[in-house]
């Protein structure tokens, strides 16, 4: 079996890769069997967006902080760790956003796409599913939609709900909201289409990100689950990844 293991910018793991090459050698993206990110779920996702068009798994080792998509580092040889793994396929979100000027944007997120103000002052947000308006009116520093994959990020930190991979559902998650106050967010099937609409953009300025790229001054932006670009996650059948989920619903 060939690994191409690439790694994030901390000395611990660079020192892992460096091991992991020396133990496993390193091939070319294009004829490794298995990508193999080092470091924390930021690797991991930089990976995805990096190597996705190769169509290869992802076996994620941690050496990060928190690494909730990652496995545990151990000394098990790392080949039949893999050759009993299980897998979890990944979709992301498809983003096309539209800013001030009428200029256009589309990208792909996997965790999640992101709308905050720009200014000291709060946004306006118009909320539709499915071409039918459901919030009017959201006032809040910020709006998330998040994949199952990206639950335990933002999403959780905005206080939004955790979600088993295999769900199929997004999150819409608002960020300090406040009006409605008690508004908590949604669940909504994979299935939807999300269009959310800056009601004050010309006053208040507003970004969108997709994982880690930005656009500025946007005015309305579209969300929806797609099947292009979609990945192969691996995890260590001993290191269960629902059993990651149930543990962090339960933490108090």
């Amino acid at each position: 079996m060939k690994f191409h293991f690439t790694s994030s910018n901390s000395k611990e793991a660079q020192k892992a890769k460096e091991d992991f090459v020396s133990s496993y050698s390193q091939s070319e993206p294009e004829s490794a069997d298995v990508i193999i990110p080092i470091g924390g779920d930021g690797i991991l996702l930089k990976s995805l967006h990096d190597f996705n068009s190769l169509n290869k798994p992802f076996f994620g080792i941690n050496y990060g902080s928190v690494g909730f998509l990652m496995n545990s580092a151990n000394k098990n040889n790392l080949e039949d760790t893999i050759n009993n793994s299980k897998s979890t396929e990944l979709k992301p979100l498809k983003m096309i956003a539209k800013d001030d000027k009428n200029n256009s944007y589309e990208s792909i997120a996997y965790n999640e796409v992101s709308l905050m103000r720009q200014s000291h002052q709060a946004s306006k947000f118009e909320i539709k599913i499915n071409d039918i308006a459901r919030m009017n009116e959201l006032i809040c520093d910020g709006v998330l939609v998040s994949t199952s994959a990206g639950s335990t990020a933002y999403n959780l930190s905005a206080h939004g709900s955790i979600l088993p991979l295999d769900s199929k559902l997004l999150a819409l998650t608002p960020i300090s909201a406040f009006r409605p106050r008690r508004w908590r967010g949604a669940l909504l099937s994979d299935s939807n289409i999300i269009q959310i609409n800056v009601l004050n953009f010309k006053e208040r300025q507003v970004s969108v990100t997709a994982d880690n790229i930005e656009f500025r001054n946007i005015k309305e932006v579209t969300i929806q689950s797609s099947n292009d670009k979609k990945c192969k996650i691996l995890f260590d059948k001993n290191h269960s990844i629902e059993d990651k989920i149930l543990n962090e619903q339960f933490e108090y």
